[in-house]
């Protein structure tokens, strides 16, 4: 926790969001897929891509912890950077946050759906059950018994044109994967905190011990580019977009020369 003095109180902006994150959670809840399948972020070569997804993706949630850290952290470090930027900046900042996010996730998974797409294509002209093999050993998947039985003999053609088919789903599945969440646009508020307070200290719960502000941020944002490179089986946090929550940033606040507290 941090001693927020004068900031204690919320202010009026963080406080509509959080009724806004919180009402659309519900509403997920309430009416299911087709509010994911229409207000979530798709890739842009998915057909379930709408460009409004780019703002409507950000108000929505995956589970009730994933909203409840990213609405404490709204509270948290939003308050902070709402008194310092007023109102009308501040909800341009969260949006423009949250935008950069979605450009900067996008363009990453762009260029590994690129990657993907070519070892596709590349598989297509030679399907073997050798390049079969290396292809879900190179991205984590697990085999559900058709190299054995290809290897085993039987009618080639016919295991290959399985293999076709169960790559081009997976290809399908990843660019209709849905991203939701705030996170992109938080991590731009954790980034404006620790730019314009520096030196404001936040106590940790683990381990127990008081940090200042910018070693915070400078700590999430290497955690955060070393889990997007290493881009984890099984890691469906969208690493890169909190990283471009925190890009957008750092240039909006450069841009509007905000001034530095240095306490």
């Amino acid at each position: 926790m941090a001693s927020f003095g004068r900031f204690q109180q919320v202010p009026p902006v963080v406080k509509n969001l959080i009724i806004i994150n919180v009402l659309v959670f519900l509403l997920q809840n309430v009416v299911g897929d087709t509010v994911d399948t229409w207000f979530a972020l798709h890739y842009w070569e998915s057909p379930l891509f709408k460009w409004w997804q780019l703002f409507t993706h950000m108000f929505m949630h995956a589970n009730l912890t994933h909203i409840f850290f990213n609405m404490f952290a709204l509270w948290m470090f939003g308050s902070l950077v709402e008194n310092m930027l007023g109102a009308q900046r501040f909800l341009m900042f969260y949006l423009i946050c949250g935008l950069g996010a979605a450009f900067l996730h996008l363009s990453v998974l762009g260029f590994q759906f690129n990657g993907l797409h070519a070892a596709f294509m590349q598989f297509q002209e030679h399907p073997t059950v050798e390049a079969y093999a290396q292809f879900l050993r190179s991205r984590g998947l697990v085999d559900h018994g058709l190299i054995d039985a290809w290897r085993s003999g039987g009618n080639s053609s016919e295991y290959a044109l399985a293999a076709v088919r169960s790559i081009n789903q997976y290809y399908l599945s990843q660019i209709n994967e849905a991203t939701v969440g705030a996170s992109g646009a938080v991590y731009g508020l954790l980034f404006a905190v620790g730019y314009l307070l520096p030196n404001l200290e936040f106590f940790l719960i683990f381990p127990p011990m008081p940090i200042k502000a910018k070693w915070m941020v400078a700590a999430y944002a290497a955690i955060e580019l070393f889990s997007g490179i290493q881009n984890s089986a099984g890691d469906n946090v969208a690493h890169f977009a909190h990283l471009g929550g925190m890009l957008f940033a750092f240039i909006l606040l450069k841009v509007w020369r905000t001034p530095r507290r240095m306490w």
